[in-house]
């Protein structure tokens, strides 16, 4: 992934206005009135506009992402905006982002990273809460919460591959859309379950919603989940300066690590992959995993290495599980 000249060293005349190009769903449209916000918080004075765009992904609703061909199903028309001057930067949720960018365009600013895990939304029942330290007492694990031979809606072969590692019993069916899309289907499709990210049901207040969070050991997240990625031309110096100041270094050290590992096994969206990094100090750890379509083998591997070299360490952890057999699940 190209990263940004040091835009502190450049000369700068600031800019007064600036357009943001963004998708139109809820929860783009958060996501993309959060960075406005920050932004205009950071630098009085400063106004950004909002650039709405559909893209192939928006507009392909009929099929399952794995099927569609071509990279960037929801970034190309966006970036577009930007190459051709329409927009000066874009908001993307990083996991839809590919590793590789086109040809002038840089990620400017990672803002702090939310809750990354996955969670349950089940069509009956509340929120299960987290017992409190020392309570002696845990909530269901293993997804013990769903029934046996439940129906559980999602599009990820990440998660459909995970749940089915650890419950082998379970149904799953096919589900797109945005949020308020596949919460309707949770009820209108008979489903039993579906999977979320924390991130998107947080930043859209409905964290009510949530009727389990699912640990890392269980289903690890995508490369990058709940990051938000600013994306901006590389030679604008102007606005990566002022994206600087919504940077959170903890999120993009772990958006590198984890990204690495994306790049070093070679994988896309139809190979069930997960990776989550953490920032200890001046330690990055990073998990990974490579599974078979239905959970099947599970090649799993944890690597520690220097924060300063995140790149680094995805890169050895995607070599470790391609040496304990993730090659020969890559699709």
């Amino acid at each position: 992934m190209q990263t940004a000249p040091d835009p502190t060293t450049q000369p700068l005349n600031h800019p007064t206005t600036l357009t943001l190009a963004t998708r139109g769903s809820k929860l783009a449209l958060a996501q993309s009135e959060g960075v406005r916000d920050e932004l205009q918080r950071c630098h009085p004075g400063l106004r950004v506009e909002l650039l709405i765009l559909k893209t192939k992904g928006d507009r392909v609703l009929d099929t399952a992402l794995p099927q569609i061909e071509g990279k960037g199903l929801f970034t190309k028309e966006i970036e577009d905006a930007l190459l051709d001057g329409r927009a000066d930067l874009a908001v993307h949720s990083l996991k839809d982002l590919p590793t590789d960018l086109p040809p002038g365009l840089t990620v400017g600013a990672m803002p702090e990273r939310p809750d990354p895990r996955d969670v349950l939304v089940c069509r009956v029942g509340g929120f299960v809460p987290e017992p409190a330290a020392g309570s002696g007492t845990n909530p269901p694990t293993r997804l013990g919460i769903l029934p046996a031979g439940a129906l559980v809606g999602t599009c990820s072969p990440r998660r459909l591959a995970q749940l089915a590692h650890h419950r082998p019993d379970l149904r799953f069916a096919p589900i797109r859309g945005n949020v308020d899309t596949r919460l309707r289907k949770l009820a209108d499709e008979n489903l039993d379950a579906i999977v979320l990210a924390a991130a998107g049901l947080v930043r859209l207040g409905l964290a009510d919603r949530i009727t389990q969070f699912l640990p890392p050991d269980i289903s690890l997240p995508a490369p990058g989940q709940g990051i938000i990625g600013v994306e901006a031309r590389a030679d604008d110096t102007a606005t990566l300066r002022l994206l600087a100041a919504i940077n959170s270094p903890a999120a993009q050290t772990c958006a590198l690590a984890e990204r690495a590992v994306l790049a070093g096994l070679g994988g896309g969206c139809q190979t069930p992959i997960g990776a989550l990094a953490q920032v200890a100090g001046d330690t990055c750890t990073v998990e990974g995993a490579v599974l078979g379509d239905r959970g099947e083998p599970c090649v799993r591997a944890r690597l520690s290495g220097p924060a300063t070299d995140p790149v680094g360490v995805g890169r050895r952890l995607a070599e470790e599980l391609l040496a304990h057999g993730a090659a020969s699940l890559i699709h």
